[in-house]
């Protein structure tokens, strides 16, 4: 098979699978449009860790959680969540919301948009800063 034709394939084949993700709803950002929804996203990841309270962003893509070890975060990373306890982390306010800056080199920091209300309520429910 000639050179040009087999990169029209493989070009025309990465162009229709992103279209065929994307049409099929794959390619959308996860939101924690419930307290429930934010719960199952941390305890996939800490299962042992008993959540006491949530509360979650107006924009639904992280919720703060108040655990048995202290305060947690879980948050949207793309398609799929992730979350960290926040024991050894700092904070930065920043004029969009908050910077987490966490002892981990898979999240080194977290940068969250929060209104100026919600900042103020994070970083008191959080008890720490820089």
């Amino acid at each position: 098979m000639p050179l040009g034709i087999l990169i029209a394939l493989v070009v025309g084949g990465i162009i229709g699978i992103a279209l065929l993700t994307r049409a099929l709803g794959f390619g959308d950002e996860c939101r924690l449009t419930s307290e429930s929804a934010a719960r199952a996203a941390f305890l996939r990841e800490f299962p042992e860790v008993e959540i006491h309270a949530v509360t979650r962003c107006a924009d639904c893509r992280a919720a703060l959680m108040e655990t048995s070890r202290g305060p947690a975060i879980v948050w949207a990373m793309g398609a799929d969540t992730t979350a960290r306890l926040l024991g050894q982390a700092r904070l930065t306010e920043t004029e969009t919301g908050l910077d987490i800056h966490l002892p981990d080199i898979t999240a080194p920091r977290i940068r969250l948009r929060l209104s100026p209300e919600e900042r103020r309520a994070w970083t008191q429910l959080i008890g720490f800063r820089a």
